[in-house]
């Protein structure tokens, strides 16, 4: 299994648990490699990350995702910020992790971690776009993130306190 952790900080030597408010212990977290297109966007940007589960209805599959294995969609005032942000891809052991959230291919550990290494990503539409994930970009994220909560996909839906007001 491969781990990640995208950051905007070059240079992590270790990775030190630390609190959450998702977990009663500090942790490190990480991301599987099959969820990892979702945070290749800057830190704080809103977005709502959806794919098809086992369970999904096919209505739901034609209405959301169409052709589309995965889609990203953000706002359109985030673009610039996403077209020129660098991200840092730090590959993680998997030793010492253990699944957190599968819907969101979240993985934490309890110890210290330090990364196997890491890369640059300069382009991150394209980046996203090599996960063969679909980044759609929109005025406003509420219809799309309501419609998908109460649909039969599985959703990530991230940092939309950030997200443009209804």
């Amino acid at each position: 299994m491969r781990l990640f952790h995208l950051s905007d900080n070059p240079a992590i030597a270790y990775f030190a648990p630390r609190p959450s408010d998702y977990t009663s212990m500090p942790v490190v977290w990480a991301i599987d490699a099959a969820k990892r297109a979702n945070y290749m966007l800057p830190r704080d940007c809103p977005r709502v990350c959806f794919r098809a589960a086992a369970t999904s209805s096919a209505d739901d599959r034609a209405r959301f995702l169409g052709t589309d294995r995965a889609v990203i969609a953000v706002e359109q005032a985030w673009w610039e910020r996403i077209r020129t942000t660098t991200l840092f891809d730090y590959a993680m052991p998997s030793a010492g992790f253990r699944l957190h959230d599968e819907s969101a291919g979240y993985w934490v550990a309890e110890t210290p971690v330090t990364p196997l290494g890491v890369e640059d990503i300069t382009d991150l539409p394209a980046a996203i776009a090599a996960e063969n994930v679909t980044l759609r970009v929109l005025p406003s994220l509420w219809a799309l993130h309501d419609a998908v909560a109460s649909s039969s996909l599985m959703f990530s839906m991230i940092r939309m306190r950030n997200a443009a007001l209804r």
